[in-house]
């Protein structure tokens, strides 16, 4: 198995891959002798059966020293806590087979980018369905210790890729509302059931109106709801720039329309905890 991430990384990781738009700002990593950034952190294509997809990722080493890395492709899982697991055995639906990538092994000179390619090729009269994986970019550098031993060191970074092939799309409804407990503090959740084949997002802003009458603009979590899944969507106030949060107190009022896609989604709920 590839080396772990601190489950910090993790989820740094799986916020730049749930973003709500596709994001080409860096994500980077420092791990013990492996620096590098990769953009962009995440993928959203439209694949044809039959017909081959070609995609780049550039990687920058911004180290001291030639930068070893490997390359290869992974499952992976989003769980019920939405933390990310990353699997190097195949699944059941795996689309990994479709998928060709450049090179294995790569040596970048310090300060240096590298384009890398990879290729989905769905095979024709694949039906409509989403295919989901990660590449992943692992350091191979080596740390000196006590003078005389050379340990091998290094992290990785995972690329969230969604290929939607053919028609394949979300079908997101709300199952439940509800009040869970985040950080400590209540938070308003709306469970999103999707009937789809393909991942979907709920955006968009909505009105709260909290026991004190303060008046709130609220927005969905970014997070995907992944195609047959039912997942947690919290709501939570905007936060304005260089302004605190504000301090929400339930019960909680809130109304408006979410939107994933073009389509629309009615919100009118009450919380409390």
């Amino acid at each position: 198995m590839p080396i772990a991430l601190p489950s910090s990384l993790f989820q740094s990781l799986l916020g730049c891959a749930c973003a709500g738009v596709v994001v080409f700002a860096p994500l980077a990593v420092h791990a013990q002798g492996f620096t590098a950034y990769v953009a962009p952190p995440r993928f959203e294509v439209q694949a044809t059966p039959g017909q081959p997809l070609r995609q780049v990722l550039e990687i920058q080493h911004v180290g001291q020293q030639k930068g070893k890395f490997r390359i290869y492709t992974s499952d992976w899982t989003l769980n019920p806590d939405n933390s990310v697991t990353f699997s190097a055995d195949l699944s059941a639906d795996s689309c990994r087979p479709w998928v060709a990538i450049e090179r294995r092994d790569l040596v970048i000179e310090p300060g240096a980018r590298y384009r890398y390619r990879f290729e989905i090729t769905p095979p024709p009269g694949t039906a409509a369905r989403e295919c989901r994986f990660a590449i992943m970019v692992e350091g191979l550098d080596t740390a000196r210790a006590q003078g005389t031993l050379s340990l091998p060191v290094g992290g990785r970074i995972g690329v969230i890729v969604y290929a939607a092939i053919g028609d394949a799309a979300p079908q997101l409804e709300i199952a439940a509302t509800r009040v869970v407990t985040l950080n400590g503090k209540p938070t308003a959740v709306v469970d999103v059931r999707n009937r789809g084949n393909a991942h979907g997002r709920l955006e968009g802003f909505v009105n709260g109106t909290d026991a004190t009458g303060a008046r709130l603009e609220m927005t969905p979590s970014d997070l995907p709801i992944l195609a047959g899944e039912t997942r947690a969507i919290a709501i939570t106030a905007v936060v304005e720039d260089g302004k605190p949060a504000p301090e929400v107190r339930f019960p909680l009022t809130v109304k408006g329309t979410l939107e994933w896609g073009k389509n629309r989604l009615p919100l009118d709920a009450s919380f409390a905890p």
